[in-house]
């Protein structure tokens, strides 16, 4: 049995979070104990307690997920799990990837990642940009419903077959979604997000952390780490600082990724981290692979049998 593990994003996270794995995994306290030390607040009671709003802000939840991510890598090394093949993360989820494959430390990537999200939140206006999902769609007849309105419209998270994220200028968006529609889509709705990220709108953002980025070292993954936006695995340093600066306005090819890390010889991927999001998009892009989401204790336990870690 041949391994992967995933990092999932934005959008995982939930109140409560990890609370069943921190009471069994003293690494998952610890890896938080170490964010809170960096970001100056209690990153767990936070995620534990909220608010809600205060929790799902931009420049909360990309740190916090980071976190989340790590932590779980560190349990499942507490336990005595193997190292997998390789990894990936969704979006943010590859800086978990990255700091959990040995590239970078934990504390520069929270700095890293926090400066990203304030970066993303502040290079379009509140309300003037929009993401939505398109469902039951081809992905060439979304990127072509996207080129035929007035505005900024693009394909950027080619998730599963037949589920597109688009994102762009809200009234671009707005107007996609009912073509979409209209050309045959079995749902389109607009997402609870503010920040149209990976679009162009997102360059600016995207050419000012590459600024940070080159302060902070990178060292070669000990571990492959597929990156989401080439479908390939991350070189050098240098490489991987100008892969992360591009990656706020590229597109997600996670379906690329997941199928790359098959063809790799990968048979079970393992979402390490909240939420069981990049679970279900494995299942739909390849119901043949086993496809875990280490959750809970009881998860990574039968991970372990599994693989004989």
């Amino acid at each position: 049995m041949s391994l992967a593990f995933v990092f999932p994003g934005q959008g995982s996270q939930s109140l409560g979070m990890q609370a069943d794995l921190a009471a069994a995994y003293p690494a998952i306290a610890e890896t938080y104990d170490e964010a809170s030390n960096v970001l100056g607040f209690d990153v767990y009671d936070m995620v534990q307690n909220g608010p809600a709003e205060q929790l799902n802000q931009t420049v909360n939840t990309q740190p916090v997920m980071l976190t989340a991510g790590v932590a779980v890598w560190r349990a499942w090394q507490a336990a005595g799990g193997a190292n997998p093949a390789m990894m990936a993360g969704h979006s943010l989820g590859e800086y978990s990837a990255l700091v959990s494959a040995g590239s970078l430390e934990l504390a520069d990537a929270l700095r890293l990642v926090r400066k990203r999200a304030e970066l993303m939140q502040d290079a379009v206006p509140n309300g003037e940009g929009a993401m939505a999902a398109v469902l039951g769609l081809e992905d060439e007849v979304v990127v072509e419903v996207c080129e035929k309105v007035d505005g900024i419209a693009e394909a950027v998270n080619f998730n599963s077959p037949g589920q597109v994220v688009i994102a762009g200028a809200r009234a671009a968006i707005e107007q996609t979604v009912e073509l979409a529609k209209e050309a045959g889509a079995r749902r389109a709705i607009i997402l609870p997000v503010s920040v149209p990220a990976h679009s162009m709108l997102m360059r600016p953002a995207g050419e000012a952390l590459a600024e940070p980025l080159s302060k902070v070292e990178f060292s070669t993954p000990a571990i492959p780490v597929i990156n989401a936006s080439t479908a390939e695995p991350y070189g050098d340093s240098a490489s991987i600082r100008a892969h992360l600066s591009q990656q706020v306005y590229s597109a997600v090819r996670w379906v690329d990724v997941i199928k790359y890390c098959i063809a790799g010889g990968a048979t079970t991927i393992a979402e390490c981290g909240p939420g069981k999001v990049l679970t279900g998009l494995v299942r739909r892009i390849d119901r043949s692979i086993a496809a875990s989401c280490l959750d809970s204790p009881d998860a990574i336990s039968e991970l372990l049998t599994g693989v004989g870690g």
